[in-house]
């Protein structure tokens, strides 16, 4: 997506050639026009493969994750980063590191929103290491559901992530696919 690559161009921060910030994009601020452009780009990536439901996790897959969902007119489900007092007490849960957020967190989803007659399609936002990618595809491997692929905004390449899922057979699709954050500036593959 030529659009979403000279957005990260013009609003994107480089923090250092590992870290990438993109809140005034996709995850503080939302630019309403291009989430709705890439929720249609998954949506149609992924339209015959029979998804029933979009999985993602709180909080910076739900905007593009709502719209790919509002596209192929199917529910999201979200993996919840913090249990509440109303959450379900025998929901999917993982533990995973954030690569950004340099902690380990418990993601969970419940029981009562993904199940084996599910074809689920898992967007996120940004991936490097894959370790939240990883968990959200043990939850759903657990309830039984199919994952029929992982749509990703951004895909840092030069850290292993997509690469492993790749790897192991699941269907990645990249709206941005970066080479590196070399000498403070992006290069996309």
């Amino acid at each position: 997506m030529e659009v979403l690559k000279q957005k990260i161009r013009e609003q994107g921060v480089v923090i250092s050639d590992q870290v990438l910030k993109l809140d005034a994009l996709l995850n503080h601020q939302i630019d309403p026009a291009l989430t709705m452009q890439m929720g249609r780009e998954f949506a149609a990536k992924f339209s015959e493969d029979g998804v029933t439901r979009i999985v993602t996790v709180e909080s910076s897959g739900i905007p593009v994750a709502f719209a790919a969902a509002v596209e192929m007119g199917v529910p999201l489900v979200f993996a919840r980063r913090k249990k509440t007092l109303l959450a379900d007490p025998d929901a999917y849960c993982e533990r995973v590191p954030s690569f950004t957020k340099g902690i380990v967190t418990d993601i969970m989803v419940s029981r009562e929103f993904l199940g084996p007659e599910d074809r689920v399609l898992f967007i996120d936002d940004i991936i490097a290491n894959g370790d939240a990618a990883k968990g959200v595809i043990k939850i759903i491997e657990r309830s039984g559901a199919e994952l029929v692929g992982f749509g990703v905004v951004v895909e840092k390449c030069f850290q292993s992530g997509a690469s492993t899922l790749r790897e192991q057979g699941i269907r990645v699709e990249s709206l941005a696919k970066i080479k590196s954050l070399s000498d403070g500036e992006v290069h996309f593959a």
